[in-house]
C-alpha cells in the first residue's frame, strides 16, 4: 500500500511545498523532512523558516536541516530512518551517491521543466527568456549528474504571452503536485518505466545573478520584454537612470522603430528606444519606494529624452 511507504522528502521553497502540500492532502505522510537551515531574509534579515520547514511542523512532521549531506553523521541518520523512497523538489543541496543509495525505491525528483530542456537551478526563468511556448514538470529518477537521470513522466503547459516567471512558478507547482500524486503508486510498483534522456536535446539553466536581470537596451524590444518577465519578482529586471537602479515589473513591446537605443521617447509614459523596435515600461520602482505606473513614474523623474544604462 502507498500510504504504508516511508517517504522521506526534501524540498525548500514554495515550489517544493507544494508538493509536500499535495503528498499530505493524498493521505501519504513523510518520515521526515529535509530542508535548508533557516536564512536571513527580509529587510531585518532575521532567520527565516523555509516554506517546506513551516509546512511539516505544522503538520507535526520531523524536520532536518543539515548544511550538508556530505556529512558521514548526517548520512547515517539519514540510513536510519530507513525510507522506501526519497522525494525532492528544489532542495537546493547536491545529493552524494552515498544519499542516492539509501532508499530501495531511489530518489526521485519533481523538476520545474520538460527534461532534457532546461536542467539546473532556473528552468522557470530559462523557459520564459528563450520563448519557449510551453513547458512543465518531470517527474525524474535522480543520478549522480545534474538532472540527466531517466525520466518517468512529464506534463506540458502553456506559457502565457505575459506571463511572469513567479505566476508561471504557482502554476508549475500545483502541477507538480498533481503529477506526484497521481503517478507515485506506479512508480513505487514498477508499473511505470523511466525513459532515458536524449543527451542531444539537453539545455542549462544555470543560477540567476543580479546582473544577469539588467537590462541592455541594444538588444531587441522583444527579448528584454521576456527579461522582464523572466525576472518578476526576483531579482527584478532594471536599468540605470539618474544615477538610480530603477526595477521594471511590467513593459510592452512597440512594433514602431525607436531610434536611439536607451532613450526615453518623447511619448506618453515611459517608452524607451530599443535595438529593435521600442519598449513601453508600464510598471517601475524606484530604490525604496513601492512600484509605480509609468505615469506616476513619469511624473517624478521626467525622464524623457534621457538615456537609459
Amino acid at each position: 500500500m502507498i500510504h504504508d511507504t516511508r517517504v522521506l522528502f526534501a524540498g525548500t521553497p514554495d515550489f517544493a511545498r507544494a508538493s509536500l502540500e499535495a503528498l499530505l492532502d493524498a493521505g501519504i505522510r513523510p518520515i521526515a523532512v529535509l530542508t535548508q537551515p533557516d536564512r536571513p531574509a527580509g529587510r531585518g534579515k532575521r532567520l527565516a523558516a523555509s516554506p517546506v520547514k513551516t509546512c511539516a511542523l505544522g503538520a507535526g512532521i520531523r524536520v532536518l536541516q543539515p548544511e550538508s549531506l556530505k556529512d558521514d553523521e548526517v548520512v547515517a541518520e539519514l540510513r536510519a530512518l530507513e525510507p522506501d523512497i526519497m522525494i525532492v523538489a528544489a532542495y537546493g543541496l547536491i545529493l552524494p551517491q552515498s544519499v542516492l543509495d539509501i532508499p530501495p525505491r531511489g530518489c526521485l525528483n519533481v523538476h520545474a521543466s520538460l527534461l532534457p530542456a532546461w536542467r539546473g537551478a532556473a528552468p522557470i526563468q530559462a523557459s520564459i527568456l528563450s520563448g519557449d511556448e510551453q513547458t512543465g514538470i518531470s517527474l525524474m529518477a535522480m543520478t549522480a549528474g545534474l538532472d540527466c537521470g531517466p525520466v518517468y513522466v512529464t506534463e506540458a503547459i502553456g506559457i502565457g504571452a505575459d506571463e511572469t516567471a513567479g505566476e508561471l512558478h504557482d502554476r508549475l507547482a500545483e502541477l507538480g503536485g498533481r503529477l506526484l500524486t497521481r503517478h507515485l503508486a506506479g512508480i513505487l510498483d514498477g508499473s511505470l518505466d523511466a525513459v532515458p534522456q536524449d543527451e542531444a536535446l539537453a539545455s542549462y539553466a544555470g543560477k540567476i545573478r543580479t546582473a544577469d536581470a539588467k537590462l541592455n537596451f541594444d538588444k531587441p524590444a522583444a527579448e528584454l520584454a521576456r527579461q522582464v518577465r523572466a525576472y518578476n519578482p526576483v531579482p527584478g529586471a532594471w536599468f540605470m537612470l539618474d544615477g538610480e537602479r530603477v526595477k521594471c515589473w511590467r513593459a510592452e513591446v512597440l512594433d514602431e522603430p525607436g531610434g536611439d537605443a536607451g532613450r526615453v521617447l518623447d511619448a506618453p509614459g515611459v517608452v524607451v528606444a530599443c535595438g529593435a523596435g521600442s519598449l513601453s515600461l508600464k510598471r517601475l520602482q524606484r530604490p525604496g519606494k513601492r512600484p509605480v505606473s509609468a505615469a506616476e513614474f513619469a511624473r517624478a523623474v521626467e525622464p524623457a529624452g534621457k538615456r537609459l544604462a
